[in-house]
């Protein structure tokens, strides 16, 4: 998933805060939880993650912390704040609004 075009605006950032609200994680395990979770169809490059994370970081909401990762090795651990939870609240509540509209207009009956 390197941002692609046809991937709508905004988009990582809701699937990155979501994946964050499940538990702190370094980048390279919320890359790896995302290809899971999709059933292996979002793919997310390095040049696309950290940026986006960097992104989110200076928004205020996620933060990071330097730590000692599963395999003893120092990574950045990124977790979402107060203010990424709210900001994930309003923008899963828009993309199920948005989704659903585009669902009915896709399953229109052709004539």
């Amino acid at each position: 998933m390197s941002k692609p075009p046809d991937l709508v605006q905004g988009t990582l950032d809701l699937l990155l805060l979501k994946i964050l609200a499940l538990e702190p994680q370094n980048g390279w395990a919320i890359s790896l939880r995302l290809k899971q979770v999709s059933g292996e169809i979002l793919q997310v490059s390095d040049g696309s993650l950290y940026p986006a994370l960097h992104k989110l970081e200076q928004q205020g909401w996620i933060t990071a912390e330097w730590k000692a990762s599963d395999n003893n090795r120092r990574a950045k651990f990124y977790s979402l704040t107060r203010l990424g939870r709210r900001h994930l609240d309003r923008e899963a509540a828009n993309w199920t609004r948005l989704s659903a509209a585009i669902s009915h207009v896709v399953k229109l009956r052709e004539a």
